[in-house]
């Protein structure tokens, strides 16, 4: 396990190339001020040339909160000017989250509002205690909610953005899987489980697809339909020179090689044998 700090964030990283990203010293709410945005800048920024990082977590260093918004205190002082920069640091940390080299999990233990949303709505996957709140409280204090809260819609459709973004009222962890937001809630007590379970599959991937997959994730976003397929072409030539298909499909056949012979009571209802599948699992 190897760590390091950064002023309001802290990295481990452990041997399969898990990394654990946690807010520090931002409140028992993990509030995002600027300088809390700064260490989480940084501490990104470093790993991101880490090569053999395979997954990060993102999580706050206190269990009351993933990010319960951007820090008010600040914000109640802000300009015109000085508002354009504090958004703007906030739109660059969801950046460097949503295009981060490998998957990033947001770990969602409660509250996940505001600014903090726009960070969960910047991850590839949120996981949440089955408790948690989610809202995006901003028009009740006077500022429109901006940046990545533009990935709502095609996350959770027109209504239910309309809806969050206009009332400010919150959902609950139900609601928010049951709309897509999350990708899946449990019980406090399974949350680190379920997570660590998720991370440790994208560790098992060959490190060169999984961003490779990624890569094309953010690409379709801004590319027609047609353009996307027609340049997942040579993507998937490109994959081959890796050494990853190879080395993968190669354990994928011996293991099906190692399995038992179907016999006479696995026959299929006319007689022949029960396919088998070619899917690994």
């Amino acid at each position: 396990m190897t760590t390091k700090n950064h002023p309001h964030a802290l990295v481990e990283m452990d041997a399969k190339g898990i990394a654990t990203l946690t807010i520090k010293d931002a409140g028992v709410l993990n509030l995002l001020g600027s300088p809390v945005m700064d260490g989480l800048l940084a501490a990104l920024d470093e790993l991101r040339n880490e090569a053999d990082v395979r997954t990060v977590i993102l999580t706050g260093g206190s269990d009351r909160a993933f990010v319960a918004g951007a820090d008010i205190a600040e914000m109640a002082k802000l300009n015109d000017e000085t508002g354009q920069r504090f958004i703007s640091k906030l739109r660059d940390l969801c950046n460097a989250v949503r295009h981060f080299p490998v998957p990033v999990i947001a770990r969602i233990p409660n509250w996940c509002l505001g600014g903090g949303m726009e960070l969960a709505l910047a991850c590839d996957l949120r996981i949440c205690a089955d408790h948690a709140q989610f809202g995006m409280p901003e028009v009740k204090v006077g500022i429109p909610s901006v940046i990545h809260a533009a990935l709502l819609p095609r996350l959770i459709g027109g209504a239910n953005s309309d809806w969050m973004l206009l009332t400010g009222e919150l959902i609950d962890a139900a609601k928010a899987k049951a709309w897509g937001l999350v990708n899946d809630a449990v019980p406090m007590e399974r949350l680190d489980e379920r997570v660590r379970g998720l991370a440790e599959n994208f560790a098992a991937l060959g490190p060169a697809v999984i961003r490779q997959q990624k890569r094309l994730l953010r690409a379709w976003e801004v590319s027609s339909i047609d353009a996307s397929i027609e340049a997942s072409v040579a993507e998937f030539g490109a994959a081959f020179s890796t050494g990853e298909p190879q080395k993968f499909m190669r354990e994928f056949l011996e293991r099906k090689r190692a399995e038992p012979k179907p016999d006479a009571r696995a026959a299929g209802p006319l007689g022949g044998a029960a396919p088998v599948s070619n899917l690994p699992g």
